[in-house]
């Protein structure tokens, strides 16, 4: 049955590519971009068209397994098609899941798109939903994936809405602080510039304590949205 809807997924991918939607893609990543180039409304239509044909013999542990035949071999709009099929099994989350999703940095997640679109529809929820706990995300701290690094802070990202307190945030993202990579990096002053506007003296304490030893991209991404002259507190001292 899952290598029938395999195929059901790629012959649809396969038939509805287009060129020019992969042209435009292609810029915002730096190794190319490995997709079919399907506009998003007809993704969307097909996903909700399947989600409601299936959902009489597809259950969360299918989707996993569907979802790791697709993380190993299927190109950008595969791996959504994998992402938001789990999102619709959201009531049955548990730390299994989180744990087998986790696995899917090891060999299918392998750019910052696919990372990010992973934190919104679903990781979030593992948190709003108090399904796991921030320790075991801080957890992926240490993993050999930048994407899986990226990861901790892109999903507090979607946290902010949610009253995410700053200490919770500090907490999980200082072992990243030093992080090389730029994906990391980006990230991190993401969540740091969306939490700026609520818990200004937070994070620009955070800010100043680690200004001098940080990534550049980290104080950029955090600051963009001060006033310039105020921003440059937080540049590192020569």
């Amino acid at each position: 049955m899952i290598d029938l809807k395999l195929k059901e997924i790629r012959d649809f991918c396969k038939l509805n590519s287009t060129p020019e939607i992969i042209k435009k893609y292609s810029k915002y990543f730096k190794d190319g971009f490995d997709g079919y180039g399907i506009e998003q409304e007809l993704f969307e239509t097909q996903r909700d068209k399947w989600i409601e044909e299936w959902k009489s013999d597809m259950t969360l542990n299918k989707y996993l397994e569907l979802g790791d035949k697709l993380m190993q071999t299927g190109k950008f709009e595969e791996k959504s098609f994998a992402i938001n099929f789990l999102k619709s099994q959201r009531n049955n989350y548990n730390q299994e899941t989180f744990n087998r999703i986790g696995k899917w940095f090891n060999y299918g997640i392998s750019n910052w798109a696919t990372t990010d679109v992973l934190c919104m529809l679903v990781l979030s929820s593992f948190f709003v939903d108090k399904v796991i706990s921030f320790e075991q995300l801080k957890s992926w701290t240490n993993s050999d994936s930048e994407w899986k690094r990226r990861a901790v802070p892109v999903t507090l990202v979607e946290l902010i809405k949610k009253d995410l307190k700053p200490n919770d945030a500090i907490t999980l993202i200082e072992p990243l602080m030093l992080d090389d990579s730029e994906y990391v990096q980006k990230g991190i002053g993401t969540l740091l510039r969306g939490l700026w506007k609520k818990y200004p003296a937070e994070i620009e304490n955070l800010l100043i304590k680690w200004k001098d030893k940080c990534g550049r991209l980290i104080i950029q991404y955090s600051t963009e949205k001060m006033d310039k002259e105020y921003r440059k507190k937080f540049r590192k001292n020569k």
